[in-house]
């Protein structure tokens, strides 16, 4: 019996399948699967093995052969059929996918099987909880680029914590991520490296306010070093959520840092993903 998750990526594969030439940007392909655009896509290419990128151009390209095989439409039709601009441009990305120009794969009749979706196993399962946590207020420094390099972020804020004496007032080291590094290209990805502050601490004025609302949560805790946080992730969105019966809040996902560098080794970071979840 498919769970509300699977039917949720069997709509949006019918959606492509059926609206090549559409708009199948993510947004429009997270309202398909009524679900947040912050989650959808983590989820899906954590259940899929593939992006919806990938999942998209699969599908186009996918008609495309059929189409090429099994009728006589001229290729500027095809192209346009499948969402393409121009010829030239449907040209290029079929030679890519298949090796052969489209013209000479209908001469050929070019058989064609559908690409089987397979992921790759998670390895190591984690222990998930669901809790409630209380609303948080972040002093946050903004920043843009690779994930991996939030630390220098953390290191300018912590130096500003360390001058203003703020220590004291603080319970948590908090990384929030607004994008999907799948998604999003390195340079661009959104995050803010922040401070929880304790009820009634003043923020202090240049740095920025990020509230995180209170409410469920489910937090899986990782053991061990931050590059180990990417299979975490895979876990969390492609095994545990579809399992859960629960759904996600429509907020970024955000990461507490138990046990950080230089107080434990890269084998004893303690690392939590917290992932709101609707009441």
């Amino acid at each position: 019996m498919p769970d509300g998750y699977e039917n949720r990526m069997l709509r949006v594969l019918d959606y492509i399948h059926a609206n090549p030439a559409g708009d199948l940007s993510l947004d429009a392909l997270a309202d398909v699967a009524a679900m947040s655009r912050f989650h959808w896509h983590r989820v899906f290419h954590a259940m899929t093995g593939e992006t919806c990128a990938q999942a998209v151009r699969r599908i186009r390209l996918y008609r495309a052969a059929e189409w090429l095989t099994g009728t006589d439409l001229p290729a500027a039709e095809i192209a346009r059929r499948v969402g393409y601009p121009s010829v030239q441009s449907f040209g290029r990305a079929f030679r890519a996918g298949f090796g052969l120009p489209p013209v000479r794969f209908r001469e050929i009749g070019a058989p064609y099987a559908p690409q089987l979706l397979k992921r790759e196993t998670p390895l190591q399962t984690y222990d998930v909880v669901i809790e409630t946590a209380p609303g948080r207020l972040l002093a946050a420094l903004a920043h843009r680029g690779p994930y991996p390099t939030l630390g220098a972020t953390f290191e300018k804020l912590s130096a500003i914590a360390t001058a203003r004496g703020l220590w004291p007032q603080v319970t948590d080291r908090v990384g929030v991520f607004l994008d999907d590094p799948a998604v999003v290209s390195a340079r661009d990805l959104r995050s803010f490296a922040g401070l929880a502050l304790r009820d009634q601490a003043a923020l202090p004025d240049d740095l920025e306010p990020v509230e995180i609302p209170g409410g469920p949560v489910a937090r899986l805790r990782h053991h061990g070093p931050f590059s180990g946080l990417h299979a975490a992730y895979g876990y969390f969105f492609g095994v545990w959520l579809p399992q859960s019966g629960r759904e996600p809040a429509d907020q970024p996902v955000h990461e507490i840092y138990v046990k950080t560098p230089p107080e434990a080794t890269p084998e004893d970071l303690v690392t939590d993903i917290c992932l709101r979840l609707k009441p």
